[in-house]
């Protein structure tokens, strides 16, 4: 039942079998839990114990044999999900096998149904410490022939490598349990990179990752180095605002455009601390009395503190690198107020500021110039005061915010098009949909976001990475692409196909933090596979250290630099009906 309900669109809360089991569909669009150790893109069973409040008991009871949909016997949302005992599991199992055995015509099942693949959390009771148990159907047309069995087991972490597997036993113990005569190897091995560049004695809180896959075949022996001709995808999660990064101040300033939009949507701004030794008021007035004094109306500061300049305090960036992004030098009377207004630290001052300069241009004092195709209300009255009238507006209530927010933007939004012009990584035509004016400036600030997180990115590469144009532009198609399309998210992971050897220098030396080698036989569904792992993380969410004989921390003689490894094996077997 759960199979055809979930036919029209997957449940989005699991159903209670008997009294202690949870079983979740899961479709082939989300990520399958078992992924590491079975490639199926189906959708599939996932069957833990159930978690549940002390109120459901008297439900239980009543209905002991039928799967139910109730929302209060949902596990919180916090919680981890939680295994089966192995002999549970085996159970249920054979439970899943029997009502699609043809042969089993006692149980008088009128139509057969070839049901999704089922996989149990297990809680490694059992002596080879089994975590996952598996079964998939056989199909021959629209019929079963039999069934695919998955074990999975895991052991560690240890850094004691006399536990490794031999490739040569793995291999010849596969042959023998498949009789098979000839074996195929494929390797894999995750690297990360984020943590390999981190600046030393440095420590920062981050949701950053950034790391390789790399896949080939033919292993010669265990935890061996990919060759420079395996295939290679390389995988890149980022969180903005890391201090170290070369466009922190730039993150800085996004973060009050932030608040200014925040404001104008719930009417409470967060103004920031006075940093500056003068008020915005103070430097807003001398910025206006320098221009006055300008014979050509037009100013320029040569003073560094006009212009916040992109810094970074870290060893690790040199000048060449901190080339990669920098203030633009063709900042308009506009853009030049928002660097001065950043410090305002109230309403009152916002209202302050925005006086003397409607005073300035209604008395014709300054006549600044500003880019071409500016829409904010600002960039308005100085083009009216160019003809000696401007239009009356009233600094009260939210007025004086959006116009604040209006030039911020605009401002914002040049300097993104500089860097992905300038750097040669996209065309106007390409940023139209992040630059565009067309939509509300809620929506233009989330676009601008996005242009962020995109520069991050970018600049990420090019610091961490040493990456050229040649791959920063096809890694910004994908993010625009991705972007054009889907909200901000910082916890997408972009991926980018790339040669090893662009990131040699960064894995040669490295320890994996997963390495994996499949051993297989046979085609299509007569494929038999044996996996063994190694990781530096548990292999399985419902494993913890609480798990008796599981997980314990040991290291070999006593040292503690060793690589602390969790070891993973996964082993199948077929059962034919006919």
């Amino acid at each position: 039942r759960i199979y055809e309900e979930g036919r029209e669109s997957i449940p989005e809360h699991p159903y209670l079998f008997e009294t202690d089991v949870e079983i979740c569909l899961i479709g082939s669009s989300c990520k399958s839990p078992i992924e590491r150790f079975w490639n199926g893109n189906n959708m599939i069973y996932i069957l833990q114990k159930a978690q549940h409040n002390e109120e459901s008991d008297s439900m239980e009871e009543s209905k002991p044999d039928d799967a139910i949909y109730a929302s209060e016997l949902l596990p919180k949302e916090s919680s981890a999900p939680v295994a089966l005992s192995v002999r549970r599991a085996k159970q249920l199992i054979s439970l899943y096998t029997m009502v699609q055995n043809p042969n089993m015509t006692h149980l008088k099942i009128s139509e057969l149904v070839v049901l999704p693949p089922l996989w149990i959390r297990c809680d490694g009771s059992d002596p080879e410490h089994t975590c996952w148990l598996g079964a998939e159907p056989l199909r021959a047309g629209n019929k079963i022939a039999g069934i695919n069995f998955y074990m999975v087991t895991c052991d560690g972490p240890t850094a004691d490598k006399t536990c490794f597997a031999n490739l040569e036993e793995l291999k010849m113990a596969h042959k023998m349990k498949h009789h098979s005569s000839i074996v195929m190897t494929k390797g894999f091995a995750q690297y990360e990179f984020i943590r390999a560049t981190a600046i030393e004695d440095t420590i920062v809180e981050s949701e950053s990752n950034i790391y390789v896959d790399i896949t080939w075949n033919n292993v010669d022996k265990i935890l061996e180095t990919p060759s420079l001709t395996s295939a290679a995808m390389l995988n890149i999660t980022l969180e903005s605002g890391d201090p170290r990064s070369p466009v922190y101040q730039l993150y800085r300033e996004l973060q009050f455009l932030l608040d200014l939009a925040k404001g104008l949507k719930t009417g409470v701004t967060q103004w920031p601390e006075p940093l500056e030794s003068e008020s915005a008021v103070e430097l807003v007035q001398e910025f206006l009395t320098d221009l006055k004094k300008k014979l050509d109306g037009y100013y320029i500061s040569g003073n560094s503190n006009e212009t916040e300049k992109i810094k970074c305090d870290t060893a690790a960036v040199d000048s060449s690198i901190k080339s990669i992004f920098s203030e633009r030098g063709d900042l308009d009377f506009a853009e030049q107020l928002w660097c001065k207004m950043r410090s305002v630290s109230s309403y009152q001052e916002l209202v302050e500021c925005f006086t003397l300069i409607i005073k300035s241009l209604e008395r014709g004092e300054i006549q600044p110039w500003i880019h071409q195709g500016s829409s904010s209300l600002l960039s308005k009255l100085i083009q009216q005061s160019y003809h000696g009238k401007i239009e009356v507006v009233s600094l009260s209530g939210i007025a004086p915010i959006q116009m604040l927010l209006e030039i911020g933007l605009d401002k914002m939004k040049k300097d993104y098009v500089s860097f992905f012009i300038g750097q040669e990584l996209a065309t106007l035509t390409y940023l139209d949909y992040f630059i565009s004016t067309s939509v509300d400036l809620q929506e233009q600030v989330h676009r601008v976001q996005k242009l962020h997180h995109m520069l991050e990115i970018m600049v990420s590469c090019a610091v961490l990475l040493q990456f050229k144009h040649e791959n920063l532009f096809p890694l910004t198609q994908i993010c625009m692409k991705y972007y054009k399309e889907n909200p901000l998210n910082e916890k997408h992971a972009f991926q980018l196909p790339i040669r090893p050897a662009l990131v040699k220098k960064f894995y040669q030396n490295a320890h994996p933090e997963i390495w994996k080698v499949d051993v297989s036989s046979g085609h299509g569904q007569k494929e038999v596979k044996t996996t063994w792992q190694v990781s530096t993380n548990p292999p399985v969410e419902h494993m913890t250290s609480n798990n008796t004989g599981l997980f314990s921390d040991s290291t070999v003689n006593g040292s503690g630099e060793e690589r602390m490894y969790f070891i993973t094996m996964a082993k199948c077997s077929q059962v034919h009906f006919t």
